[in-house]
């Protein structure tokens, strides 16, 4: 069947597909990884170049960079990738209406665009945000806004999408709108209790079905 991109509901005054540039994260929200490659690679790095085993049990990594997880853990690149619900619809209808798209990503650059390379949507991305210079969410984010408002200028309408409450408090500091997808490890009401400008269980739900 074909999909076409749902309206509102009349009582949200939010509407999603009316931003002029969108900053997806990756990890949760445009894909989820199921095996231990980025742990696995993650620890054997440390382990080469430090020549410690630094394990990263036990540090937060949902919402985190990899640079916070290396700055916690020590004081990745065949990737095995799925898609989450709908993304690739999105994504399509998002690139076919002319939007902006770009990743906001605590990913090092080298692997998030790895992972969006094999999942076989990297295509839709004109530019990312990463944490090879920035170690916190909120700075990521910040970059990645004026990144895209480089490209389309200051007035620029700019959404996140992404899957924890990082990402939602990283849109608010940026002073942007976001879209919270329970996809991840945190559930839609967790999200919801952060006022996000709309949240859904997946981006199946911003579908309706002709």
């Amino acid at each position: 069947m074909d999909q076409t991109l749902s309206p509102l509901l009349s009582r949200n005054v939010f509407r999603w597909d009316h931003s002029d540039a969108y900053l997806f994260d990756i990890d949760g929200t445009l894909l989820n990884t199921r095996d231990g490659v980025h742990y696995n690679a993650f620890r054997n790095a440390v382990t080469n170049i430090y020549g410690v085993d630094a394990s990263i049990d036990g540090v937060p990594v949902h919402g985190n960079t990899d640079i916070g997880i290396l700055r916690a853990a020590s004081r990745a690149h065949l990737i095995e990738a799925e898609l989450c619900p709908s993304i690739a619809a999105l994504l399509n209808q998002l690139h076919a209406a002319g939007k902006l798209l770009g990743v906001a990503s605590g990913n090092l650059e080298s692997i998030g665009w790895a992972k969006l390379e094999k999942a076989g949507v990297r295509q839709y991305f004109g530019f990312g945000a990463f944490s090879d210079q920035r170690e916190l969410r909120e700075d990521v984010v910040r970059y990645g806004v004026a990144q895209a408002r480089q490209r389309l200028g200051a007035q620029a309408t700019v959404c996140v999408v992404g899957d924890t409450p990082a990402d939602i408090r990283a849109a608010r500091a940026a002073g942007v709108a976001v879209i919270a997808v329970a996809t991840g490890i945190f559930p839609k009401t967790e999200l919801e209790a952060l006022s996000p400008e709309l949240c859904v269980g997946c981006c199946t739900e911003l579908f309706q079905t002709a």
